[in-house]
Formats: structure tokens, C-alpha cells, sequence
């Protein structure tokens, strides 16, 4: 056994006062053997004994007073003359001070941190025990003010040209203006010449739009055959003791009917549980969703953030917060319905430890696992499959700054902490950060592993979302181009190139198809010979070739998509992409005037309205349900 004396003593009390069985202990020093860690860390990641009689034990055993911080209430004051990132570290806090002399609260009182209580504390100070939730509640609730402003005002007041909360600069706003009055100056004077120009300009853009995502597919298509093949055959050999401790942030928001999927998909997860630091991050308000996660029974490993109130109330906002309060060495996001495929942790530390050193982020891949409910959910599958599966490696292959997806992203703690991590005033901040992370000189990867969601089936769910991701982009196009001279030093003309066409164009072909599809439909139903005079020939014959060729590139691409994960049986139904475009037209026009009105809004996204939903939830309690009363080893030992 490689855990110590320490623990096989604990093990013994445990043992002889009845807290454990015989073959409930062994398994844990199995689990504390294997994952190289303390016995009471493996007893976190099991639900045999509640966190207080564990506790109660490890006072006796360590012979300290047991304090209950719920009754015995730390002194708040006092709390904030202290760091409370080293007390979040150390699971440590100062809860009283007579004469001089600290009381010390501790959940875990070994050698380690006993010492750090003395060089911080004084030689004379009292421990005493504490449960580590508590302390956690403790830290949150002493310094909740000071982390709710730094995390919305952390990235605005320290690096404020990446901050979104000014959403049109000074500067922007005259070149905006000059470009208007050149405009309306042009229709004026040279109206036919002017409307000759700007449809030569746009028919260039349509035809680079085009052919840039041509050039991604074709380039990721093959991008990863080698690298993917390399980090799986590493995420077998990784050894689990060797495995770095990993916060998972799991951000809701009037969701508790989803909430067991995403509990039972971690449990699933091929990683020690025990080395997880599991964030449910809720808002404080939002008691419904915490009474249901305080009402599974979760494991030592989960912990419930209560987000304070405070505007933007969105989700980049509530990572921030829960971000103050992260242990691990690596940090990834999950939505609340998503599962992860069990192996995605160790093909991630594989990727890291195959990728060069300025590597910050390893995207993965996103679907969904209700693929075929409805016409929506087909068409949204065979969107994701052809942005994560091809355009996503094919901008990593050609060194294009990544638009994140908005879950399935795993950082570097420190570079996540250095760059201020996520912009709350962004409602795409994964997308503005993955183009932040370029900028400042760091790679973000993407990988071939799945998480699984719940697609949206219904329209207007549908359209809320979209319409918010859209507007985000606009956000995130506005932030970086604020200074484009720095913004094509940074990131190269490849980089620009890229950037303009994959983030601006997503935007501007939503706002812009709408007028060519009506003006061809006039051409064509009509034969409206006046359109020549805005068209020259060689214009038209081009303009003819953007919405023949191009769209029917695009309905192609939408149809081999899912070709990469077999699924044969959705590339007929690329041919209805038009109808899905609409869609996005529709959530385009509601994005920009959202972006006008309400810039900061998020507009939530309900969860669990498939019918494959009530599957995955009833599966996932009967998992939970076998494993309370199941003293083996689970699939993450």
C-alpha cells in the first residue's frame, strides 16, 4: 500500500467504531492504492458515510474539537484579513481571535496543512475541525461582494480592450459613421455606380466565404487521422495514480429536471472520482435547482456554488464566481444535460502532453443524442457535425484563431486565471475567449471526443438560442477589431483572414441572404430586366455562381457531415438546409436588434423538452439508485 500510516489507522477507527464494513474499507484503500490519494479522499467519492459522521471520526482520531460551522458562525471580518485563495487551497479559515491567539477551523488536518496554519496563524493557534463544504460556504458567503465584482468587473477594469461591456468604442462609432455617410453620399450622387460597387464588394465576400469553408472541410477532414490515433493509445497507458485533480463547473439556471444526466455522466467518467472537484454553480435565487441537487445525495466530490445576484446575470459570469473557489490543475465546463464520453478527461491530459507548450485549451467535440426526434434536431446534428467534427480541426490545421463551443472546453488553470478568464458582458464567452487565448499568445486544440447533448426541438427554443449565440459573435467581432493593426499582429494574416470570414461572415450571411434571395426570386418569377443595370454581366454571372454553386457547396457539405460518425441515414435531409438557414435569418435580425436594445441579456435555453430527455433521467437515477446500495468499485475506479 502506497497511503500511509495515517490512513490505515483512520481506516481502523472507521472500521472498529461501525462506520465501515469490512469490504466497504477495503475497497477504499483499493480506490486510495490506486488513485494515489489520502483514505478520506477515497471515502469522498462514495456515499457510505455522510460527510458529518466522517468527520466526527476524524475528530476523534486527530483528537480536536468538531465545530459545526452552521451554529458557530465564523467571524467574517477577521476572514478578510486573510488570503482566500490560500484558504480555499487548504481548506482552512480563521473563525476567532482572543488575545492574539487564532481559532482555526481545518477539513483536512495533516501535516501539510498544519504546517501552513502555523506559518500563517502563529505558533499558538487552536484547530479546531470543520466540515470542508462548510468551510467552502464559509470563504463564499465572507468574501461574496468582493468575488461577485471581480467577476464582472475583473476583465473590464484590468484589460478593458477585450472587455465587452462597452459594446461600440468611440472609434468604432466614427469609422461606422464615415462608412454610413460615404454610403448615403454614394446613393446620392452615383446611385448606380454605388450599388455596382457594393455588389461587387459583397460578391467577393459571399465567394471567400464559400470557398474558406470548402477549404476547412476538405483540410479537417483529414487533420486528426494521426493525432487522434496518438492521443487515445496514450489515454490508455496514462496511469490513473498519475492523474492531475480536475475541476468540473457545472452551470445551471432553472434546470433541475436535467440535473441527475449530467451527475451520473461524471460518475461514468474513466477518471478517479475522487479527483474531481465537481461545481454545481447556481444562482442564488434560483432555489428550486438547488434544493434538487441538495436533494440527490451527492458525493463528498460535489459542491454547490450560489452565484450572488448581480447584473449581467449570465453564465460567464457565474463560472467567474465559482472559478475563485476551483482546486484543480485543469478546468472544464459541462452543461447540465451533457454527457461526455467516459474516456474524454484522459484523451485531454494525453493531448495536452502531446501538444506544444503555449497549448491553453483542448476543444472537444459536440452532438447530440436526440438526433432524430425531429426535423430541428436533425438539421442542428448535422450543423454541429459539420462545424465540430470538420471546420473546427480545419481551423486548428491552418492556425485560425477557435470560436469555443459553449461546453466540452478544458483549460490550463493558470492561463484561464491569467487571461481573467471568461467576459460576462459576452453571451458567446467561450467563443470570445478561444479568440482571446490567440491573441495572447496561446494555442487551443481540438480533439475527437463527444459530448453528448439534448438538441432543441422546438423553433422558438431554438431561435432563442441561436439569436443569442449570433449576437455574441457580433459582441465578439466588435471586442476585436477595436484594434486591428494589434489584433493582425497577433494572429497573423491567415489569422484575419479566418477570423473576418469565420465569425463576421456567420453573422453578416444571416443578415445579407434574405435581400439576394429576394432580389434572385424577383429576377427569376418576374424576369426583371432593370436588375441589369446594378449587375454587370461579369457581377451576375459570379453573383449566379455564389447562390447556385456556393449553396449547393454548402447543402453538399451539410450532407457528407455526418458521414464522419457513420451516420448515413441524416445526409438526405441536408437537402431541407435552406429551411434551417431561414432559421438563422430570423434569429440574425433578432440578434442585432437584442445587440441595439438589450446587449447584455441572455436568453435562456429550456432543457429537457425531448422526449429522449425522460430516457436519460430515468436511466440515470436507476444508476444512482444501484449505486447507493452497491459497496463495488464503479467504472471510474
Amino acid at each position: 500500500m502506497r497511503f500511509s500510516a495515517e490512513s490505515n489507522a483512520i481506516g481502523t477507527l472507521l472500521l472498529e467504531r461501525g462506520v465501515l464494513t469490512v469490504k466497504q474499507l477495503q475497497e477504499a484503500e483499493q480506490l486510495a492504492d490506486s488513485w494515489n490519494i489520502s483514505l478520506v479522499q477515497a471515502l469522498f467519492s462514495r456515499s457510505w458515510v455522510t460527510p458529518k459522521e466522517l468527520y466526527q471520526q476524524l475528530a476523534i482520531y486527530y483528537d480536536l474539537q468538531l465545530v459545526d460551522l452552521d451554529t458557530n458562525k465564523p467571524n467574517w471580518e477577521l476572514m478578510r484579513r486573510f488570503d482566500p485563495s490560500a484558504m480555499n487551497q487548504f481548506s482552512t479559515i480563521p473563525i476567532q481571535e482572543v488575545d492574539g491567539v487564532f481559532t482555526v477551523a481545518t477539513s483536512r488536518p495533516g501535516p501539510g496543512v498544519l504546517l501552513h496554519i502555523r506559518e500563517v496563524y502563529g505558533v499558538s493557534t487552536r484547530i479546531v475541525i470543520a466540515q470542508h463544504l462548510k468551510i467552502s460556504a464559509a470563504i463564499q458567503a465572507a468574501f461574496r461582494e468582493i468575488h461577485s465584482h471581480e467577476a464582472v468587473y475583473s476583465l473590464a477594469e484590468l484589460d478593458p480592450d477585450m472587455s465587452a461591456q462597452q459594446v461600440v468604442t468611440p472609434p468604432q462609432i466614427f469609422v461606422i459613421y464615415l462608412l454610413l455617410s460615404a454610403l448615403l453620399l454614394g446613393l446620392a450622387l452615383a446611385p448606380i455606380a454605388t450599388i455596382i460597387l457594393l455588389n461587387v464588394f459583397l460578391t467577393i465576400f459571399y465567394t471567400g466565404n464559400f470557398l474558406f469553408k470548402a477549404i476547412l472541410v476538405w483540410v479537417g477532414g483529414s487533420a486528426q487521422e494521426m493525432s487522434s490515433r496518438a492521443i487515445a493509445a496514450e489515454a490508455q497507458t496514462l496511469r490513473t495514480e498519475d492523474l492531475p485533480f480536475y475541476t468540473v463547473l457545472v452551470p445551471m439556471f432553472r434546470e433541475p429536471e436535467v440535473l441527475p444526466i449530467l451527475t451520473q455522466a461524471l460518475r461514468n467518467l474513466d477518471y478517479p472520482l475522487a479527483k474531481l472537484d465537481i461545481k454545481i454553480v447556481l444562482e442564488e435565487g434560483d432555489h428550486q435547482t438547488i434544493q434538487a441537487a441538495e436533494g440527490l445525495d451527492l458525493e463528498g466530490v460535489f459542491e454547490i456554488v450560489r452565484v450572488p445576484a448581480s447584473h449581467p446575470q449570465t453564465k460567464p459570469k457565474a463560472c467567474n464566481f465559482a472559478l475563485r473557489y476551483a482546486r484543480g490543475d485543469y478546468l472544464v465546463i459541462f452543461d447540465a444535460e451533457d454527457k461526455p464520453e467516459p474516456d474524454q478527461l484522459r484523451k485531454v491530459i494525453a493531448a495536452f502532453n502531446q501538444s506544444p507548450a503555449n497549448t491553453a485549451c483542448i476543444q472537444c467535440r459536440l452532438n447530440y443524442y436526440n438526433s432524430r426526434e425531429n426535423w430541428l434536431t436533425r438539421m442542428f446534428t448535422l450543423d454541429y457535425s459539420l462545424w465540430f467534427d470538420l471546420m473546427l480541426p480545419g481551423l486548428e490545421r491552418l492556425g485560425v484563431p477557435i470560436p469555443l463551443g459553449g461546453t466540452s472546453n478544458h483549460f490550463r488553470m493558470d492561463v484561464l486565471r491569467e487571461l481573467n478568464a471568461w467576459d460576462p458582458f459576452n453571451v458567446t464567452e467561450d467563443a470570445d475567449l478561444g479568440i482571446r487565448l490567440t491573441q495572447k499568445g496561446y494555442r487551443v486544440g481540438v480533439i475527437d471526443s463527444t459530448t453528448y447533448e439534448e438538441a432543441n426541438v422546438s423553433i422558438p427554443n431554438w431561435i432563442r438560442q441561436r439569436s443569442r449565440w449570433i449576437k455574441g459573435y457580433m459582441q465578439t467581432f466588435l471586442v476585436h477589431t477595436r484594434r486591428p493593426f494589434h489584433l493582425w499582429r497577433s494572429i497573423g494574416s491567415a489569422g484575419i483572414f479566418g477570423f473576418i470570414f469565420f465569425v463576421g461572415g456567420t453573422v453578416l450571411s444571416g443578415l445579407l441572404n434574405p435581400i439576394f434571395w429576394t432580389i434572385f426570386l424577383l429576377w427569376l418569377v418576374f424576369d426583371y430586366t432593370g436588375i441589369e443595370g446594378y449587375f454587370p454581366p461579369s457581377v451576375l454571372y459570379l453573383s449566379l455562381i455564389n447562390l447556385l454553386a456556393g449553396n449547393g457547396l454548402l447543402i453538399y457539405l451539410t450532407m457528407v457531415a455526418p458521414f464522419r460518425r457513420r451516420w448515413t441515414d441524416l445526409a438526405p435531409w441536408g437537402v431541407t438546409v435552406v429551411g434551417y438557414w431561414v432559421l438563422m435569418t430570423v434569429a440574425a435580425y433578432k440578434a442585432l436588434w437584442q445587440l441595439i436594445s438589450n446587449p447584455f441579456y441572455w436568453e435562456k435555453t429550456q432543457h429537457g423538452l425531448s422526449k429522449y430527455t425522460a430516457g436519460e433521467l430515468a436511466v440515470a437515477k436507476s444508476h444512482q439508485s444501484a449505486a447507493s446500495g452497491d459497496s463495488g468499485m464503479g467504472s471510474n475506479a
